[in-house]
């Protein structure tokens, strides 16, 4: 079977140095020689400050929410972050965990990121962040949902999980917010195995945060606050690392792969709108067809002929049982019905990408 993804190995001679140096050592964790390496090299490469590395994307979410004091109550009632019903499910899940009631605003027909002009219906009392998706790697509106949050006095954590490496108007997507968090788990354009990351626009907030992910403890006898285990470990640094010295090549052909799928499906799916102003990363090739039924049907063909494809992202969030959603957004809803993603990953044959597509217009009869 053709896989929807496949992560990306590094080369074991280059692995193999970073993991001679760590049995040296022998420092495994505990802000390592490798993660500190990583974490400078990151800043470095994605031009931006105040990284935290930590151990996946989930509590990088998370970690974000209380290093802004997001899940403080406001008079005794939980806080609500507004967010996007169209996503991963750990955007939804992280702030529930944390006690935080998502409360979902549409998203637009086009880029399938959060509406900014369904945010501000959405704010009550009660309301103390914005938690927006860059969906796939496409940018959000970002100057239009900071004018909200700025308005109405809200932090905004980007969920950038899919945006590494994506650049906004000539700079990093991820100085957006006052937080963006990045997944580094094995199926992301880059990865630590499981890993994440938080930028922080301040350094404040990042020197919080690390104390966050280290137990609280500040000191062999000195415990500041409440905190738990998040730190990236040294194994996973000397993943990240040699990825690292990969990481344009890698990005170049997926995003090569995901051009050549466009053009070739441009009349036969319908595509994400991708805003002007951003480079992609190549990191999904998303489509959506005429209905559901037309979906099922396709993913079965697939199926047939060796190829895996994956509903993602369904089902739309504002239908779990277990979030306390009084809203139905329509548009999510429909596109979570109607969408897949096609295969992609660095070494993927061409000859593969045309037999997929041969597939679909041919069951699409165009």
């Amino acid at each position: 079977m053709i896989p929807v993804t496949k992560p990306y190995l590094p080369s074991r001679e280059k692995f193999d140095k970073y993991v001679d140096g760590i049995y040296e050592r022998e420092w495994l964790t505990n802000n390592g020689p490798l993660v500190q390496e990583l974490t400078k090299r990151l800043e470095e490469y994605l031009g931006v400050e105040n990284l935290l590395l930590v151990s996946n994307g989930t509590l990088a979410l998370q970690i974000a929410y209380r290093a802004l004091n997001i899940p403080e109550t406001v008079c005794g009632k939980p806080a609500e972050a507004i967010t996007t019903p169209f996503t991963f499910v750990a955007t939804s899940s992280s702030l529930k965990w944390e006690g935080i009631e998502p409360v979902f605003a549409d998203i637009d027909p086009d880029t399938w990121c959060l509406d900014p002009n369904k945010i501000e219906p959405a704010i009550t009392e009660q309301t103390k962040a914005i938690v927006p998706v860059h969906v796939f790697g496409n940018a959000c509106d970002v100057e239009a949902i900071e004018e909200i949050g700025n308005k109405h006095n809200l932090k905004i954590i980007y969920d950038a999980a899919h945006a590494f490496g994506v650049n906004y108007k000539g700079e990093s997507l991820l100085k957006w917010g006052d937080a963006a968090t990045l997944s580094f788990h094995a199926t992301k354009v880059f990865h630590t195995i499981e890993g994440g990351a938080i930028v922080f626009k301040r350094k404040e907030d990042l020197d919080k945060a690390k104390k966050l992910i280290s137990f609280g403890i500040t000191g062999s006898e000195t415990i500041d606050e409440l905190g738990i285990n998040a730190k990236m470990n040294e194994f996973q640094a000397a993943v990240g690392l040699a990825i690292l010295d990969d990481i344009n090549n890698v990005i170049k052909k997926r995003k090569d792969i995901k051009e050549y799928y466009n053009d070739k499906l441009l009349d036969t799916c319908v595509l994400q709108k991708m805003h002007p102003f951003i480079t992609s990363n190549g990191a999904y090739v998303p489509v959506i067809l005429n209905s559901e039924s037309e979906l099922m049907d396709l993913l079965s063909y697939l199926k047939v002929n060796g190829v895996t494809a994956r509903r993602y992202f369904s089902p739309s969030l504002d239908s779990l049982v277990f979030i306390n959603n009084i809203t139905i957004n329509k548009i999510s809803r429909d596109i979570s019905k109607r969408i897949m993603c096609l295969p992609i990953y660095e070494s993927l044959d061409y000859e593969i990408v045309d037999l997929i597509i041969r597939i679909i217009k041919n069951k699409n009869g165009s």
